[in-house]
């Protein structure tokens, strides 16, 4: 990293470090008449999680990595330990899996791979990583904070693709977007969605989903944060502070942006879209046209999640631990449930009707509404 590309880091981090001290104090909780019913259905812990973390719903399986390396496999129904094992580090990047392999990557910048829990092989990385890798169709793939893209077999770890572009000068340190759209690979680079050959790690397509602006490079920063939403041929994501915005993955076109604040991914279905802003305002934004449907300004400065559509509710949750269900209709709040009054720090997860939490303190609460 050069002088520069030093400086600008530090700026960026200066920023957000002095958006963070002038938030002001959560807003507190109203008494909430539940509209729905929920329950807690099993619950499971991990070290703690200091890191950015991934809950994986693959299979029946819900897959987890704590900060100290361990790395679970649980029934998503039940709860029960399907597999468990050790990457043999601290992790600062993870999990992914594809319910049988599970990569994560250390904080020296070593990609780890397990079989069922067992470590299968390691690969140095040249970059600080943040974002989880992804593993589908026997590859492992990895995006560093410099948003170089590699490929691996997942079976014997060997290197099969790099793919580096003249990039930002300036990128998030956050996770990035990397995820599979059927026989491509989507990977955000600033404020461009790319659409890659998985097999060889060539650009098929791109989309440019936000029009960075400021005077410098800290306000122009855009960089597409995951996770996304895909529901059909439609792609949506955020761009940071910039925009929301949704694209046609098979064509490799935008269909529409719209300038929105936000540092979180979104959640959403065929209908709808759903993100908070840097406030924590949680609006609702028509999936075919951008058009805003609703907000709620209930939950400001709560620290919320990235959010989950689930059924007839959107499931975020909280720096103080709480798990709020809001009507997807109406964005009325439905029902609240908590955990270990430590922040939920990873975007839920669903398997059928149950949805996973993961707070600081690495507690793992599945909850089943009804």
């Amino acid at each position: 990293m050069s002088a520069r590309q030093r400086w600008l880091a530090a700026a960026a981090c200066a920023l957000l470090a002095a958006c963070a001290a002038d938030k002001p104090k959560p807003t507190p909780l109203a008494p909430v008449a539940a509209q729905i019913a929920g329950r807690l259905a099993w619950s499971a812990r991990l070290d703690s999680l200091k890191y950015s973390p991934r809950i994986v719903a693959v299979a029946g399986l819900f897959v987890a990595a704590g900060s100290d390396g361990t790395v679970l496999a649980l029934d998503a129904s039940t709860g029960a330990e399907r597999w468990r094992g050790s990457a043999g580090t601290a992790v600062a990047a993870g999990v992914g899996s594809d319910g049988r392999f599970a990569a994560i990557v250390s904080p020296d910048n070593e990609l780890v791979v397990l079989d069922q829990g067992r470590i299968v092989w390691k690969a140095g990385l040249k970059s600080r990583t943040t974002t989880a890798p992804l593993v589908a169709g026997e590859r492992v793939f990895v995006m560093g904070v410099d948003r170089a893209v590699h490929a691996y077999d997942a079976l014997d770890g060997r290197h099969l693709w790099s793919l580096q572009r003249a990039g930002e000068a300036l990128t998030l340190s956050q996770p990035g977007l990397l995820a599979p759209f059927k026989d491509t690979l989507l990977v955000g680079q600033g404020a461009q969605l790319l659409g890659l050959d998985p097999l060889r790690g060539s650009v098929r397509w791109e989309a440019t989903l936000a029009s960075p602006r400021g005077t410098n490079e800290v306000e122009r920063l855009a960089d597409l944060v995951g996770p996304p939403v895909r529901v059909g041929d439609r792609v949506c994501a955020r761009a940071f502070q910039a925009a929301v915005a949704c694209a046609d993955a098979q064509a490799g076109r935008t269909l529409w942006t719209r300038q929105a604040g936000g540092v979180q991914g979104l959640g959403g279905d065929a209908e709808l879209l759903f993100g908070a802003d840097a406030t924590d305002r949680v609006s609702a934004w028509r999936a075919g046209s951008g058009e805003v449907a609703w907000t709620n300004e209930s939950l400001l400065y709560r620290g919320l999640s990235a959010p989950l559509a689930l059924g007839k509710s959107v499931v975020l949750g909280d720096v103080e631990g709480q798990v709020h269900f809001l009507d997807r209709a109406s964005g009325q709040v439905q029902l609240r449930l908590p955990t270990d009054g430590s922040a939920v720090v990873a975007p839920p997860a669903a398997s059928g009707n149950t949805v996973l939490v993961a707070t600081r303190n690495g507690g793992l609460y599945a909850f089943r509404p009804e």
